[in-house]
């Protein structure tokens, strides 16, 4: 490699910080598999217990296609927002990444306030956790997901207001990449959830 090429990721960042990313992305990564690795232990585990009814309510009792799909179409929407947001970054463009950013948290809490009123809904309906190993995993999977998806949306108003008092600096971006890697990836496993959980428990 020549003296003169450029890192391919330099674009997100200031010359003078010596690439501290290549750190900071490695340590994501990691994360990141380790959390492959937890919902692959979830969804093994529903497979197990998916048909453990206990003389109770299945999937297809239950699950109400229609909203799920609504929810769904939030999630998705939220990581092309997000996507609009670091094209707005990379254009230096702070304000417009700001107003993304904020509608991708909008978005993100109203998947996680559908979640919660699909649970709520759920137990006043005497299927709570405790109903069967079926429902006790349902549970666990998918609220599991919805932690992260609240864990994310704290992270991005948080970053929302560290770029507001600091700007686009070389660690915000840094932030700003780590975030969209994360967010992309819980778009990724809803999308198993949806297909795995909920479509094939309507269909058994």
């Amino acid at each position: 490699m020549s003296a003169t090429t450029t890192h391919p990721s330099s674009k997100f960042y200031d010359a003078g910080d010596h690439h501290p990313e290549s750190s900071t992305f490695l340590g994501f990564w990691i994360y990141l598999m380790s959390d492959c690795l937890l919902f692959a232990v979830l969804f093994a585990t529903f497979a197990v217990l998916g048909h453990s009814y206990a003389a109770g309510p299945s999937g297809a009792d239950l699950f109400n296609l229609p909203l799920v799909a609504v929810n769904t179409t939030l999630l998705l929407f939220s990581s092309m927002t997000y996507g609009f947001a670091m094209l707005a970054m990379l254009g230096k463009r702070q304000k417009q990444m700001i107003g993304w950013l904020l509608v991708t948290a909008l978005l993100g809490m109203g998947f996680v306030s559908l979640e919660i009123h699909e649970f709520i809904e759920l137990i006043h309906d005497e299927a709570g956790p405790g109903r069967s190993a079926f429902l006790s995993s349902f549970f666990t999977l998918v609220g599991t997901h919805g932690l992260h998806v609240s864990f994310g949306i704290v992270w991005l108003l948080t970053l929302v207001v560290q770029i507001s008092r600091h700007g686009l600096t070389a660690a915000n971006k840094r932030r700003l990449v780590c975030l969209s890697m994360f967010w992309h990836f819980l778009d990724l496993i809803w999308i198993g959830v949806f297909s795995f959980v909920y479509l094939m428990g309507v269909l058994r």
